[in-house]
């Protein structure tokens, strides 16, 4: 094998957000981009030399060249098997997943997750520890480092795999293995589930459900999983296959994106009374009952609540875990169950030292992700069959269920309002303008509501003593509603401003309150204590969810 060492320069630009690092399509087809930080992530790591690489990605347009870029390099670092997804399609859980069954050194993901695709729309990539989770802070900021100072990066010289075709070949002495990349996955659902119960409700006349995949890499998963091993009819799972553009949409499962999932289960003429959609890499959800959207903060705290229902969990929770802007609705199941409740930082990376650790058996993000400690990435379709699963059991429609669960709880009406591609100086001066105002806020009123604590979010790892600072502004008010502020890093183009907001209601009478209505005063407050029009001259957000 022939290895060639290539003379380059850094780029500008090259930190990892909360998810790897994420740019347009056009830069990382620059050459050298790509190479450079995957040289970064290998410079990186000790003891890789004849150890195993999980690799793939979301189908998106540049997965196919860049995995066949990442297989030359990753000869050339001394790793000795890659495992690879055919056609170059692994999702993001199932990454995960392959990685902890085979214990594989570590893994790279290639994907914008719910970013839009296509020669103008969004790549990314990560590199996934041994756990089977997203790599550290520590090690991120390793690889940034190194992107700024590198000079050369090795690549072998050799033909392209073909990645079509199951089975195993070699580049030198590197074994590259083209894996079914459904199959290591669907066993460990199988593990988890009570998969004759599921299967007894999807073949029951009264019951339809359709899953949108978006176009996106759940596509062969869910055709795989619903229709052929549960049983789902033929159809069940529209928008199935993946495309490198996701068919020109936007592989983001909300009820702005997947609108037309929304509608059909809003038409008692569709039959439908069950819906759900994943992202571009497979790894977010949305649920919806029949003319009803469980949002993702709700969700996670009826999985969490409904824990008996279900195989692999029935005998107990060891705790479950939400990021900061996630509502608090969790946190009350795990108060009545008896089980710690963690608030972490926006980003899955988080999760992983709680979850190593048995600390949490469930945990979950707003922004649609729910997972638990079977895998170290949030999983789309583990969370469908969690509803499938709950649904089989209680025999109750969707909305009866969270109904009950708000009954029982009380209700967390929640909103989350994004100002995208906003000028970055503007926002990172309304977030400082915040800042310069937390000590004065404490103790004001705004819209007859009282701030009783206002914070920048800091957080210590309860596990390795960690610290991560500035996640987010805290408005916390009398009677346990919230507004938070944070600025994603997530995107490709400018900033984009969070504002999530978050009322509790206790009393069943006012639980039918319209989102909208009941929200209101919270968005009037937000809106004056930031200043968003006066700053970034936005009058309105460009997604509410």
């Amino acid at each position: 094998m022939k290895i060639s060492t290539v003379a380059t320069t850094p780029f500008a630009g090259q930190k990892p957000g909360t998810s790897g690092l994420r740019k347009k399509v056009k830069v990382f087809s620059q050459p050298g981009f790509l190479e450079n930080f995957v040289q970064s992530i290998f410079d990186n790591l000790v003891g890789q030399q004849g150890q195993t690489l999980v690799l793939g990605g979301d189908g998106r347009f540049f997965n196919d060249v860049a995995i066949q870029v990442i297989l030359r390099m990753a000869a050339a670092a001394g790793f000795g098997r890659v495992l690879v997804g055919q056609n170059g399609i692994l999702s993001t859980p199932a990454a995960s997943a392959v990685i902890r069954k085979h214990r594989a050194f570590g893994g790279i993901v290639l994907s914008a997750s719910h970013n839009p695709g296509g020669p103008d729309g969004d790549f990314g990539i990560k590199y996934n520890l041994a756990n089977g989770g997203p790599a550290n802070e520590t090690f991120t900021e390793a690889v940034y480092k190194r992107s700024q100072s590198i000079a050369e990066y090795r690549i072998a010289e050799a033909d392209d795999i073909d990645l079509g075709c199951l089975g195993e070949t070699s580049i030198g002495g590197m074994v590259v293995n083209v894996i079914d990349p459904v199959s290591d996955y669907l066993e460990l659902l199988e593990s988890l589930f009570d998969f004759e119960r599921i299967t007894a409700l999807l073949a029951r006349p009264d019951f339809r459900m359709r899953f949108d995949a978006m176009h996106a890499v759940t596509g062969p998963y869910a055709r795989t999983i619903l229709e052929g091993r549960l049983g789902a009819p033929a159809g069940t799972v529209v928008n199935g296959t993946p495309l490198p553009d996701f068919g020109g949409g936007h592989p983001d499962p909300n009820p702005v994106y997947a609108a037309d999932l929304v509608a059909a289960l809003a038409d008692p003429a569709s039959g439908l009374s069950f819906g759900a959609a994943s992202d571009g890499d497979g790894d977010r959800n949305m649920i919806v009952g029949r003319g009803f959207i469980v949002s993702p903060s709700d969700s996670l705290a009826v999985i969490a609540a409904n824990y008996r229902l279900v195989p692999a969990y029935a005998a107990g929770i060891s705790g479950v875990a939400r990021s900061m802007p996630t509502s608090c609705a969790v946190d009350r199941v795990a108060a009545e169950l008896g089980v710690p409740a963690y608030e972490t930082p926006t980003g899955w990376k988080f999760f992983g030292s709680l979850l190593d650790a048995g600390k949490v058996t469930f945990c979950g993000e707003e922004s649609a992700g729910t997972g638990s400690w079977h895998v170290r990435e949030k999983d789309g379709l583990w969370a469908v069959l969690y509803w499938l699963n709950i649904l089989a059991r209680r025999d109750e429609s969707v909305e009866q269920i969270v109904r009950e669960h708000w009954r029982h709880f009380g209700r967390n009406v929640y909103s989350r309002h994004d100002y995208e591609a906003i000028d970055t100086e503007k926002a990172e001066a309304l977030m400082n303008g915040l800042r310069q105002k937390l000590p004065t806020l404490a103790g004001q009123t705004y819209e007859g509501m009282r701030i009783e604590a206002a914070d920048d979010f800091c957080y210590t790892d309860p596990i390795d003593g960690s610290q991560s600072e500035k996640q987010g502004i805290r408005l916390l008010l009398e009677g346990g509603s919230r507004v938070v502020f944070r600025l994603s890093g997530t995107g490709t183009e400018g900033a984009t401003l969070r504002v999530y907001l978050e009322r509790y209601v206790a009393d069943p009478a006012e639980h039918d309150v319209p989102v909208k209505t009941a929200l209101a005063p919270l968005v009037r407050l937000a809106v004056s204590v930031a200043d968003i029009p006066g700053i970034t001259g936005r009058n309105a957000p460009d997604v509410i969810s």
